[in-house]
């Protein structure tokens, strides 16, 4: 009588291997993914249409005697220093609402489908460049309104617009980071608020760095935020392309080039 032994069998692992062209698929699917819940509740975007309005208007009449001696001088100031305030602000939305998601379990049915793994996170950014685009638009129209006439001409500020909406965009791996390794949403909104104020009111968005006081100036000047709006002046009133906007650009790869990766890993981890 002979026994026969089966041997077990061993665990297979599956490893999900995308190629670069299927990753940017998957990610733009998710990214109508996310244009699709901004068409289903429009109010998600009260904050980017009502904040570029609100605080235009605020700003340029409060300040604007004061700083520039009338509202008319004082427009080519405030209108690039408030679009570099709306649109970096708003791309906190981005981590706040990517923890609600991962609480809500969205992300673990991610990880199961044959996805490249960085899609749900980069189509999620994506689709809030939507966000950005309208609060960039807003704000120069609001401007419009109010008789600020860039002297850049129109494909500066075009450019000025790409630009804030580029930096933006790399910003906002570091809300996402936030929203992946914090507990709650309103946890990310609030440490997200403490780092931005000092950075957007710390800056030379409202007022010129050379009416702070001397403790103040040198961290004006090193602000990146400092830097992009310079950049965004320049383009928009001067029709230049200076070191400041070499600087952004620069400083909005490196952003991604750390956060993306850390952000991907947390996520796969916490997810």
């Amino acid at each position: 009588m002979s026994s026969t032994t089966l041997k077990p069998t061993r665990e297979q692992k599956v490893y999900r291997n995308s190629t670069f062209r299927q990753a940017v698929r998957n990610s733009l699917t998710m990214a109508y993914r996310g244009l699709l819940k901004i068409k289903r509740t429009p109010e998600q975007l009260s904050d980017v249409t009502l904040q570029p309005i609100l605080f235009t208007l605020m700003f340029t009449y409060i300040f604007g005697g004061a700083i520039s001696g009338n509202v008319q001088n004082y427009l080519p100031v405030i209108i690039p220093g408030i679009l570099v305030q709306t649109v970096i602000t708003t791309s906190v939305v981005t981590g706040v609402q990517l923890r609600e998601d991962m609480d809500k379990g969205v992300f673990d049915r991610f990880k199961s489908l044959p996805i490249a793994r960085i899609a749900p996170l980069a189509g999620a950014l994506l689709a809030d460049t939507i966000r950005y685009t309208i609060a960039t638009t807003l704000t120069f129209t609001m401007g419009y309104i109010m008789g600020y006439r860039p002297d850049g001409g129109i494909g500066f500020v075009i450019l000025a617009g790409i630009l804030v909406i580029v930096c933006s965009w790399a910003i906002s791996w570091i809300f996402a980071f936030l929203g992946v390794i914090s507990r709650t949403a309103s946890s990310v909104q609030g440490i997200s608020m403490i780092v931005l104020f000092p950075l957007t009111f710390l800056s030379n968005a409202f007022v010129p760095a050379d009416t702070m006081p001397n403790f103040l100036q040198w961290f004006v000047k090193i602000n990146p935020i400092s830097h992009l709006v310079t950049a965004v002046r320049d383009l928009t009133n001067a029709g230049t392309i200076g070191l400041d906007f070499t600087i952004s650009l620069v400083g909005a790869a490196v952003i991604v080039a750390i956060f993306a990766p850390i952000t991907v890993r947390a996520y796969m981890r916490r997810a």
